[in-house]
């Protein structure tokens, strides 16, 4: 009997398991290769094939590879010497999984014949795939562009076949995300409404939000593409979608978001009144009692954990060896606004060009935007219960000049005044020192053993959050036209970080709303693709605000005799674990063809730029 390729994929694939944590959904993994029939036999394999699938879908950025937070201007290596990266990949986070998809199709044939579960239970199951195909085409789409849709089929070659028949062109590329909404609307229906344990399975409001997400892409895509001098695209439409259709698309986005917003379960996350930034930690990184996340990769333990907490931790608190492998830059932090001025600036000279002094490093962040404390560990911010000190030296007044001490972690001077602290920071290529002058804050653990490696974390990362069904909302109404739907939305986002409400809503708010509401979420670069903004931000020019990445260095201040002894004061410093700006070029806008994949099926046309 013929054994299918879906089992020998589950057993490669390995470790897998426990994505749905309380339930044993995703501990579920087969010991041996089995048959079609003898794994459609049996309804607790059926549910092992699907637990794989889950654990197959994880891409791009995640908490399961903190380097990657470092490649754009959310966060910077501290983890030894420098990074080389300048330039972008042609493969950066390219998705090509049709092993995937097929597989994902040969489970669909046989579930549609098995007669071991009931009806209901092979429309709900049939949804989550169908949802995960969805899902693994937007991966595909949103890098490469259009690609070949298959739909249902499974392709198997035999001796004499005319190859051509298996060969299919690329979709165009509004073909590929109106295949994604299509999906999207299908599998909607088929879902339940309930929430999942740990939002860690696909239910009815996770397929409205990859279709509004789908939508408001193709929406983007169309709107600001050809609004580009030269605009970018293929003859045949594998990339470019025409400008008549933005109109349509957003109001899809629009109508999905609002069917989340006024129909789901789900809502705002404000448990937490009174402490607007623990209220937001908890709103993405805390899983009991989470009213907010719709669809996650989750950890459990024991089974399967993450190392992020591990990793990252300040060593003032680490439980292991490991700590400080990054942390956050300086122009992910200056882009929180202040509570009472939109411009989120640290103070750090006056217009005299001296410096301003602080009573407490913590000072300068204060009155913030509550989802910074959320998701950046500041210095001298609280974390696990006591503060995490952030001190790269001290600045000493000597002869009417400053003269900058820095030491080693931990090193005090005579008088025993520290000079620079266990965490750094430092410009040094030391392991295990912070180099930014602050720490991630969002998705680290707080539980005891989640630093250490014999455990690591449990820690879940969201893929869809309530908060992005307000702001694809918001910006489908502001490119509609349609103002105050769009500033009452955007506004309630802004209302639970406390920060001042807007009157009218442009491009630019939506651009700085998510770059806040989504840091370390995987929005950042594909945001900045579809409205063609990447290669202005990350232009490449050296000191450049956007494309340099930004150190902040806190100093004490050793000035005996002088009110200002025992203060505080910061340098801006160009990062020095990234020795380049950013350069966004024209060409990554779109991932390149693999050439391999074209001589497998000349079909498939080369992308712009190749």
């Amino acid at each position: 009997m013929k054994k299918s390729s879906i089992f020998n994929v589950l057993l490669l694939a390995g470790g897998l398991t426990c994505v749905s944590s309380c339930s044993d959904f995703l501990e579920r993994e087969p010991d041996e290769i089995l048959t079609d029939d003898q794994v459609f036999s049996d309804a607790i394999m059926i549910e092992s094939v699907l637990a794989n699938f889950y654990g197959r879908v994880t891409w791009s950025q995640h908490i399961g590879d903190w380097y990657q937070y470092t490649v754009l201007d959310e966060a910077g290596k501290s983890d030894g010497g420098p990074d080389n990266i300048q330039n972008y990949d042609n493969a950066q986070w390219r998705v090509y999984d049709y092993t995937l998809i097929r597989n994902i199709n040969q489970f669909l044939q046989s579930l549609r014949a098995t007669t071991v579960i009931t009806d209901t239970e092979k429309q709900v199951y049939e949804g989550e795939v169908r949802f995960l195909r969805a899902w693994t085409y937007f991966n595909m789409a949103r890098g490469l562009g259009g690609m070949p849709i298959v739909g249902d089929e499974v392709f198997d070659y035999q001796g004499g076949m005319d190859i051509t028949t298996l060969q299919y062109p690329r979709s165009t590329e509004a073909g590929i995300y109106d295949y994604i909404i299509e999906e999207c609307d299908a599998v909607s229906a088929m879902l339940d409404e309930e929430k999942t344990i740990n939002s860690a399975r696909a239910n009815k409001w996770t397929a409205l939000m990859l279709k509004a997400r789908a939508a408001i892409y193709a929406g983007s895509l169309a709107n600001y593409n050809n609004k580009m001098s030269s605009p970018i695209r293929t003859a045949g439409g594998e990339v470019g979608i025409s400008a008549e259709h933005a109109e349509g698309y957003y109001q899809q986005a629009l109508a999905a978001a609002q069917e989340v917003i006024n129909n789901s379960p789900y809502q705002l996350q404000l448990n937490k009144p009174d402490d607007l930034e623990r209220n937001f930690y908890e709103a993405t990184s805390v899983k009991d009692n989470n009213t907010e996340v719709i669809w996650a990769r989750d950890y459990r333990y024991p089974g399967q954990t993450v190392g992020f907490t591990t990793q990252n931790i300040p060593g003032s608190h680490a439980e292991d060896i490991d700590r400080a492998a990054a942390g956050p830059i300086l122009n992910l932090v200056e882009d929180f606004e202040y509570v009472n001025n939109r411009d989120g600036s640290i103070q750090i000279r006056d217009n005299q060009g001296n410096y301003i002094f602080y009573d407490d490093p913590a000072d300068a962040f204060a009155n913030k935007d509550a989802r910074l404390g959320g998701s950046v560990i500041t210095p001298n911010a609280v974390f696990k219960g006591t503060p995490v000190e952030l001190q790269a030296g001290q600045k000493v007044w000597s002869n009417g000049a400053w003269q900058t001490i820095a030491g080693q972690p931990g090193e005090r001077d005579g008088q025993g005044r520290l000079i620079t602290s266990s965490n750094g920071p430092n410009r040094s290529n030391e392991q295990y020192i912070n180099k930014t002058g602050f720490f991630f804050r969002k998705f680290l653990d707080e539980a005891a053993g989640a630093s250490t490696r014999g455990r690591n974390s449990e820690m879940w990362f969201p893929r869809f959050r309530f908060a992005e069904a307000l702001l694809i909302a918001a910006e489908a109404a502001m490119e509609l036209g349609q103002q105050p739907v769009a500033v009452g939305y955007i506004n309630q986002v802004r209302e639970r970080a406390g920060i001042q409400p807007l009157t009218s809503v442009t491009l630019d708010d939506i651009i700085q709303e998510r770059r806040v509401e989504f840091a370390f979420e995987d929005h950042r670069y594909w945001d900045l693709k579809r409205w063609r903004r990447a290669h202005i931000v990350w232009n490449g020019v050296v000191n450049s605000p956007t494309a340099q990445h930004w150190a902040l260095f806190p100093y004490l201040v050793v000035a005996p005799g002088t009110p200002n002894d025992g203060k505080y004061v910061f340098d801006r410093l160009t990062f020095s674990n990234s020795l380049h700006p950013r350069f966004f070029e024209l060409r990554n806008y779109y991932n390149f063809i693999d050439l391999a994949w074209q001589n497998a099926n000349p079909k498939i046309v080369l992308n712009p730029f190749q």
